[in-house]
């Protein structure tokens, strides 16, 4: 395996782990899917993840993000999921903390998961970030996933 994919594969199985202490417990790594890539990550039914790690995400710029929400927006409709955001690694952030590292949405996404007055069209497409831990818990509360005591009890 060449040093990209290793650390692609490194970064994705982090947040699998992070993902099914936080009540996703079927979430898993897809296989690679060619031109009709699908994502990185299958959370739960509807909802996929596109994952970058190592340093070029650690140091992204505004436009790499934006090129990589149009690509997770991309692979969303190839996979047919309700929803699809997101993750890119935080500079000092390991993989054993995960969690602590930055989901990105489109707002009128993340906006679609929780009651809104609307939202203004000119924010619509606005990129937003929050800690992948916040995210799961937003999935959570929209019907995505399992109650954590439903987990901490199989345990």
């Amino acid at each position: 395996m060449n040093r990209a994919k290793a650390i692609g594969t490194a970064a994705e199985t982090a947040v699998v782990r992070a993902a099914r202490a936080r009540g996703f417990p079927w979430a898993d790594r897809y296989a690679l899917h060619g031109r009709a890539d699908i994502g990185d990550v299958f959370l739960c039914p509807g909802v996929i993840v596109e994952v970058k790690g190592g340093e070029w995400a650690k140091k992204a710029s505004d436009s790499l993000i934006d090129d990589w929400l149009n690509e997770t927006e991309r692979e969303r409709i190839n996979a047919g999921a309700a929803v699809g955001f997101l993750v890119v690694q935080r500079a000092a952030v390991g993989l054993a903390n995960a969690q602590r590292w930055s989901s990105w949405w489109r707002l009128h996404h993340l906006m679609d998961l929780m009651p809104s007055q609307g939202i203004p069209a000119e924010l619509y497409d606005q990129p937003v970030r929050i800690s992948l831990g916040g995210a799961l818990d937003i999935l959570r509360r929209a019907g995505y996933g399992e109650p954590l005591e439903a987990i901490s009890q199989a345990l």
